[in-house]
């Protein structure tokens, strides 16, 4: 086992929060980690593995194994909050061709972070599911519409998540930690997977789109009928950053979601408006694809949060487009 190691950077320190984020150099985890990073009143620490930690004044960095348990009991003590963002995660070719590669690790991840934030006294326990557990619909999904229908192509993945969730809600009736789940919906922006073979549906699309030259055809896979609820990390993390502000009651699962669903087909064509390219568009019907439409109502989160997101779907692909630009290209 790995001992634990942690860079600790000079802060002032005031009247602070301690507030871990697993899986701090991912996606969301990083750009959760960096905005937290920016507030007075919070104390960031951020755990990495396999991919090295990026230079952050603000954070306190742990070099930590999440399948260990040790290592988790370790980087858990002193926590007065912390957000679980590490996971073993790809795209839909290994949501289709291997959907059992990252069903054993996210578990045990899970299960074990859970039990530590208990065990060590952590006041609030933040957990992202996901809206794979809804089945496909075309009006807005509440937070009771989850049936157990679960579509097969998602089934490893939404019942773990489920087990996670009810797992966080034991835990919760026990009454020394707090707990927040929520179902994301579709989350894109910054620090994205923008790898053909691993990325979701947006990151695959900016990088076809922002990697083809003018009269390039782009591919889509299936005919681009399926429909997504888009949301941009600044919205998830306003709303992680809420719930740490105000969250009195032991547990609360919300959807947190634009509130929207947008076609495939529809998102490649604004993203090519919005790249201001020339290209066309081809559809391979022998690429994997999974023929659901899922759109969040949020109604839930604004009411006991007040939360709402703030980014249109245009403006954020002219944000994305623009990150993307100034730091891949």
């Amino acid at each position: 086992m790995l001992g634990i190691r942690v860079y600790k950077k000079n802060k002032e320190k005031m009247d602070t929060k301690k507030v871990l984020v697993c899986g701090a150099t991912g996606f969301i985890g990083r750009n959760t980690t960096e905005k937290l990073a920016q507030r007075p009143d919070l104390e960031v620490y951020g755990t990495y593995n396999n991919r090295p930690r990026y230079d952050n004044d603000n954070v306190n960095w742990v070099k930590a194994d999440l399948t260990n348990k040790e290592d988790v009991n370790n980087v858990c003590k002193g926590m007065d909050v912390v957000i679980q963002m590490a996971a073993s995660t790809t795209g839909v070719k290994d949501s289709i061709n291997a959907p059992h590669i990252h069903l054993a690790d996210n578990a045990i991840m899970n299960t074990l972070l859970l039990r530590s934030a208990y065990d060590n006294n952590v006041g609030q326990f933040i957990f992202p599911s996901c809206t794979v557990v809804y089945p496909s619909s075309d009006q807005l999904i509440k937070e009771t519409d989850f049936t157990g229908e679960i579509h097969p192509k998602y089934f490893g993945g939404a019942w773990m998540k489920i087990y996670a969730e009810k797992t966080a809600e034991f835990y919760a009736g026990l009454g020394k930690t707090k707990h927040t789940v929520f179902r994301h919906s579709n989350v894109y922006g910054p620090y994205d997977k923008y790898d053909l073979e691993k990325s979701h549906v947006f990151g695959a699309t900016i990088a076809k789109i922002m990697t083809a030259k003018d009269n390039d055809k782009i591919v889509v896979w299936g005919k681009g009928l399926e429909e997504r609820d888009l949301l941009h990390v600044d919205d998830l993390v306003s709303f992680m950053q809420t719930a740490i502000d105000t969250q009195s009651t032991p547990y609360e699962l919300v959807n947190v979601g634009l509130g929207e669903s947008i076609s495939v087909d529809g998102l490649v064509k604004k993203v090519i408006k919005h790249s201001n390219k020339s290209l066309d568009i081809e559809y391979d019907e022998t690429k994997p694809n999974v023929m659901t439409k899922v759109a969040l109502d949020c109604s839930k989160a604004k009411q006991v949060f007040g939360w709402t997101p703030k980014i249109t779907l245009d403006e954020g692909i002219k944000k994305t487009i623009k990150w993307y630009e100034e730091n891949l290209l």
